[in-house]
């Protein structure tokens, strides 16, 4: 990973925990402390973080958010999860999207794909997401319409949360619903950082047909803050090649079947 790689990471890690140490940050993003220490140093001068005793918070300035989702780390990771993700669709399908980076990636293929770029009177595809950078993105395809849920903008995330998302929510049915997650574990199931987007990512499952977690593989074992659901809601996990065998058969175990997409580091 490269330095902007690297910066763009720690800017996400903040992104989504709003604090984070110096070592915290270094042992995530596999660098020495010294190195993360002149990273937090550069991005305070232009503003983007706010150096503290030990560590960094984000900037009381409004800075680019969507940097986070221009090249994510993990970036082949989350590319082969958003492909595997992306065959399950089928046209005239209605997909749910929560916010984040890998469903942000899922987006993109889905909005690339020629079966969905055809020209007709008519979408191929239609897109529900609470994710602002999301709806963005896809808003100037004629050919997928975008239903965005409304409610109040979380300003870390770019998603939409509280009783409005909640509303369009249980008016609605979908296909499949792609649900991101902060971490993943085998007994806790899907969780995220905060509790509202816990709230409005676990009703988009359930309004779903079919509801399919989505994280790359460092984010298994992780156990974050709010609870969004496992078996009760999901019946896939989709991550990437590096998710241990023995970790896939116990998500298995616990009634999640486990796609674990290849990345092209491994073809």
């Amino acid at each position: 990973m490269n330095r902007h790689e690297r910066m763009n990471a720690l800017l996400e890690l903040l992104g989504e925990r709003g604090r984070v140490e110096v070592e915290e940050a270094a042992t995530k993003l596999e660098v020495s402390a010294a190195t993360m220490r002149r990273d937090m140093d550069a991005l305070a001068d232009q503003q983007l973080l706010t150096r503290t005793r030990g560590g960094a918070v984000l900037s009381s300035v409004a800075y680019d958010l969507p940097i986070r989702y221009k090249r994510a780390h993990r970036a082949d990771e989350k590319e082969a999860v958003a492909q595997a993700a992306a065959k399950l669709v089928e046209r005239g399908d209605v997909v749910g999207l929560s916010g984040g980076t890998t469903t942000t990636e899922i987006a993109r293929v889905l909005a690339t794909r020629p079966d969905f770029a055809e020209a007709g009177p008519q979408p191929h595809l239609t897109i529900v997401t609470n994710s602002l950078n999301i709806a963005n993105e896809l808003a100037v395809r004629p050919q997928i319409k975008i239903v965005l849920t409304g409610g109040v903008a979380h300003s870390r995330s770019f998603e939409l949360v509280g009783p409005f998302s909640e509303l369009v929510l249980q008016q609605i049915s979908v296909d499949i619903a792609f649900i991101g997650a902060n971490g993943i574990d085998p007994v806790l199931g899907a969780t995220v950082h905060d509790e509202a987007e816990a709230r409005v990512n676990r009703l988009m499952a359930e309004r779903a047909q079919r509801a399919v977690v989505v994280a790359d593989s460092s984010k298994i074992g992780e156990r974050c803050f709010a609870r969004v659901g496992d078996a009760d809601v999901f019946d896939t996990l989709i991550t990437d090649s590096g998710a241990k065998e023995a970790v896939r058969r116990e998500f298995g175990e616990r009634g999640l079947r486990v796609v674990a997409a290849r990345t092209a580091a491994h073809d």
